[in-house]
């Protein structure tokens, strides 16, 4: 494992308790002695996208990059593992910089809550009724009311995840744009969301909150009953994720559009 310790010398393991994960972790304590996330210079992180998510949200204080292993279903930002390769393919991997999204929500009892998130913000109805709210962008109302099971605005890298599940648009990485999509619209039903520059703030205000609850999500932490969300990208946080030089994320996002 000498030629990883040229790039990186102190190596931190992050991985799931399942049979595979714990399998690969186990290979790779054989080449290299890991160390805590706090004294690494890379994070390695053996699971799916939902692990590498909850990783980077714990360490994206250390501005130290992460490389994802997949052992999980899906791991669209994740690698394939070859122990006998891992050594060069951490050492030729393409740096990717991810840019959260920041999002504030106020509920109906004027409380605010903050929160990032590397995927999407998203809005949901919390009852049978569908929700209704108004959209607007830098300020000027964009849609006066939107019925529908919510909506949602995504980055970049999580354009090819729930939002794409939403019918929205997969964006490449480097686009400098953000996805609105709605979840299920009742009206109007023909609008299928808006792509926009990465730049503006996006906000979302609530009809009838006390009749129709809406739940404001960030990755996976939620705040319930609210009645305000304000969306802006923060480029002053970039997260570096390695991503193998023959596979990046720009690869899999072309690869993915072509997918049926």
């Amino acid at each position: 494992m000498a030629n990883a310790h040229q790039k990186f010398k102190k190596i931190a393991i992050i991985h799931q308790s399942t049979t595979e994960s714990t399998q690969i972790a186990d290979q790779l304590r054989t080449y290299f002695s890991p160390v805590d996330p706090e004294n690494s210079d890379l994070i390695v992180v053996i699971g799916g996208d939902g692990s590498l998510l909850h990783a980077l949200h714990n360490y994206m204080g250390l501005n130290i990059p992460f490389y994802g292993i997949n052992s999980g279903s899906v791991g669209f930002l994740m690698n394939n593992f070859h122990i006998e390769n891992f050594p060069s393919n951490i050492q030729q991997a393409k740096s990717t910089n991810l840019y959260p999204l920041k999002m504030k929500a106020i509920n109906t009892k004027g409380q605010e809550f903050e929160a990032l998130a590397l995927n999407e913000v998203s809005i949901f109805r919390q009852t049978n009724q569908a929700a209704k709210f108004r959209i607007k962008v830098d300020a000027i109302e964009r849609m006066e009311e939107l019925i529908a099971d919510g909506a949602l605005v995504s980055t970049p890298a999580g354009s090819s995840a729930y939002n794409l599940s939403a019918g929205g648009a997969i964006v490449p990485l480097g686009s400098n744009v953000l996805c609105l999509t709605p979840i299920s619209p009742f009206r109007p039903r023909r609008w299928h969301g808006a792509i926009l520059p990465a730049d503006v703030v996006i906000e979302f205000e609530i009809f009838e909150s006390d009749k129709r609850p809406v739940s404001a999500v960030a990755d996976f932490n939620e705040f319930t009953h609210i009645e305000r969300v304000i969306i802006r990208s923060s480029k002053d946080k970039a997260i570096k994720l390695l991503f193998d030089q023959n596979h990046t994320f720009e690869d899999r996002m072309i690869k993915e559009q072509f997918s049926y």
